[in-house]
């Protein structure tokens, strides 16, 4: 069993839901084995972002982003599903280029594309 940490972050976006959903959010997450951690099934996947390895847990609407640290799983954040900022999370895009990407034109006619394709 590993213990979990929550960044600030992670605090924050919890604070603005109720408990039972707060319960349902992370439930999984405190429910991880080691083999899940080893070989990562969906819900859950792992990516690297420069040394450090970073899983994801999708869980109802949200994706919680962790790294494990021996027994620990610290939380780096929690973002609602279908999000810009999830999106360029899971891309491995530095967050702090959110608001670039979205005042660039070509972003949102790429994202224009997409649903004309569906």
């Amino acid at each position: 069993m590993f213990q979990v940490t929550f960044s600030d972050q992670c605090l924050a976006e919890l604070g603005k839901i109720d408990t039972l959903e707060q319960l349902e959010v992370i439930s999984p997450l405190s429910q991880l084995s080691e083999s899940q951690l080893a070989n990562p099934k969906e819900p859950l996947g792992r990516f690297t972002r420069g040394k450090k390895t970073v899983y994801r847990l999708r869980t109802g609407d949200y994706r919680i982003y962790f790294e494990r640290n021996g027994i620990t799983l610290h939380t780096v954040c929690i973002l609602h599903k279908n999000t810009l900022t999830d999106f360029i999370f899971r891309t491995k895009l530095p967050i702090s280029e959110e608001q670039l990407i979205e005042q660039h034109s070509s972003f949102w006619k790429y994202l224009e594309t997409l649903t004309r394709s569906n």
